[in-house]
């Protein structure tokens, strides 16, 4: 992935929390026939690995897990936040008119190698830990024992799991850093206008890294 300078995304903490929270990552490694992509929800096992390790399942009927091997490379990228910037929100447009619409987006790309895993323990565990990922932000969470066994058994006959131990990071945060200080502070009130989650979180983004800049300069030294 290319990444600008000023676009580099190396928080790990940030990075973590990108893929917990948007844990559907788009799936693409190599096959007898050229790439698969798939679109697999992961849980990030942080505890194991230098950078994690992505839990997930697929469907025994998809092809991709008999295409896996010890040397088959895989990809996982994680979109977070993501907004149109329109150049109508930029005090430029009127000053100098040097303006043009741009996208601000927050991506991981996580890198390693897959393998099958079809333990009966390992599956189950993976499982609850999905669940219990998204479910713990219900008012009344459901639990994997909430249905019942047998029909957990047989549901679990259908499915593979999947596994990736992160070698791997690439994070890329594109939140108006090369535009003027005006132009990023008119973006924070037209996303903010708009009121939908996406452009609120991206105006969080963008005003985030404009109190890191702040800091930042206070920090120089003269």
């Amino acid at each position: 992935m290319y990444i600008a300078k000023h676009h580099q995304f190396q928080d790990r903490e940030a990075i973590f929390t990108l893929l917990e929270s948007h844990p559907l990552g788009a799936w693409v490694c190599h096959a007898s026939d050229g790439l698969l992509a798939n679109h697999v929800p992961f849980f990030l096992d942080r505890t194991r690995g230098a950078h994690g390790t992505l839990m997930g399942h697929v469907a025994r009927a998809n092809p991709v897990w008999r295409q896996l091997s010890a040397d088959t490379p895989s990809l996982v990228m994680f979109q977070g936040a993501q907004s149109y910037i329109t150049p109508t929100w930029y005090p430029g447009k009127t000053a100098h008119g040097k303006v043009v619409p741009t996208w601000n987006y927050a991506v991981v790309h996580a890198h390693g190698t897959a393998r099958v895993i079809e333990d009966r323990a390992w599956m189950l565990d993976m499982l609850h830990r999905l669940t219990h990922s998204q479910e713990s932000r219900q008012s009344a969470p459901w639990r994997v024992e909430d249905a019942p066994a047998d029909f957990i058994d047989k549901l679990m006959h259908g499915i593979v799991g999947i596994e990736m131990p992160i070698d791997r990071l690439e994070g890329k945060l594109k939140a108006s850093q090369d535009e003027d200080l005006p132009d990023r502070h008119g973006t924070v009130r037209g996303l903010q206008a708009k009121q939908d989650t996406q452009s609120l979180d991206m105006a969080g983004i963008v005003l985030a890294t404009l109190t890191s800049a702040a800091q930042q300069a206070v920090q120089a030294p003269d």
